[in-house]
């Protein structure tokens, strides 16, 4: 291989390595973002119980619909 076949390869795959690891921390970052919103629900509600309250979790009811 020549040495400018070379460089190209090395960059390509430096690249390559840079677009892995660009994956990798943003599907990190949206697991964290994930995470911690269900620890903040998770939170609320316990909250909610241990202050005593019964209605801590709304109920959804299936929408009727008039015949």
């Amino acid at each position: 291989m020549s040495r400018r076949s070379q460089e190209n390869h090395e960059d390509a795959e430096r690249r390559t390595a840079a677009l892995m690891g660009f994956v990798i921390i943003l599907v990190l970052a949206i697991a964290g973002v994930v995470l911690v919103r269900e620890i903040s629900r998770t939170m609320r509600i316990e909250d909610c119980l241990m202050a005593g309250r019964h209605n801590c979790v709304p109920i959804e009811a299936p929408v009727r619909r008039p015949f």
